[in-house]
Order: C-alpha cells, then sequence, then structure tokens
C-alpha cells in the first residue's frame, strides 16, 4: 500500500511540476503598448458583431501599393522587409521594419511602399462587421 501511495504521489507531483516547467520555457516579448493609430488617432473599441479576419501579405521589393483607407480596425505585425507606409492627405510617412506593430489609421486614404530590397510580409488583423468580407476601399 505504502508503495502504491509513493507511486501516486510522484505521478502528482510530476503533473504538477509539468506546468512550471512549461511556463520557465515560455518567453512572452512585449511587441509595444499602443494607444493610439500611427497618424495619432485614438485607438477605439469596435463595436460588436464583428469578426477577425487574420491574413498574410507578400509586398515584393518596390512595389507601391495603391491609395487606399480602412473603414474599420486593422492593426500588422511587420515579419520581414522595410515598409513605408504615407498618408496621401498630409503626406505624413513613417517607416517600419521586422518586429514593428502597425496600428493602421481608420477612414484615412494612405498607401504604402515597400522600401527594401526583400519582400515585405505582415501578418494583418482585421476587425470588420460579420456581413463584411474586405477592410480596404481603394481611392477612384
Amino acid at each position: 500500500m505504502r508503495l502504491k501511495l509513493s507511486i501516486f504521489s510522484a505521478f502528482v507531483l510530476a503533473l504538477l511540476a509539468t506546468p512550471l516547467a512549461a511556463q520557465e520555457k515560455t518567453v512572452v516579448r512585449p511587441l509595444g503598448s499602443l494607444e493610439q493609430t500611427w497618424v495619432g488617432q485614438p485607438i477605439v473599441m469596435p463595436r460588436r458583431n464583428l469578426r477577425l479576419i487574420v491574413s498574410t501579405y507578400e509586398i515584393p521589393p518596390g512595389i507601391v501599393l495603391p491609395v487606399h483607407k480602412h473603414p474599420y480596425p486593422r492593426y500588422a505585425y511587420v515579419q520581414a522587409g522595410s515598409l513605408r507606409v504615407t498618408a496621401a492627405d498630409s503626406g505624413k510617412t513613417r517607416d517600419f521594419k521586422p518586429g514593428d506593430f502597425i496600428v493602421e489609421s481608420v477612414d484615412e486614404w494612405h498607401f504604402g511602399t515597400n522600401t527594401g530590397t526583400e519582400p515585405v510580409r505582415l501578418l494583418v488583423m482585421d476587425y470588420v462587421p460579420k456581413a463584411k468580407n474586405s477592410n480596404t476601399i481603394l481611392k477612384k
């Protein structure tokens, strides 16, 4: 009986120790704590009944994206490359590099340019109403 209790105790201790060992190996690196978009708009919580669309983008070197805007919140994580974003009306620009997190402007015309020699790779997250499939409007 004592042997069974010892085996059981060892088993319970192993189970309890496993999450602690996993936590010790987990590394969390905050990318930023942001309160506004890259052009200075305050970040506001999206309304209810939204869905999250997660996409990857790959923009070849030298490509200039068309002027466009996003009517709903969009967030992007730069995985590779050099991206310059320009506000079409003000001309304000900002350069982003790997590891940067972009909070896109909402309802403002802008465009992006790959200024580097390698493709820009982005992980993009859009909050859109459930009935919408896109968060991009091209300027005509």
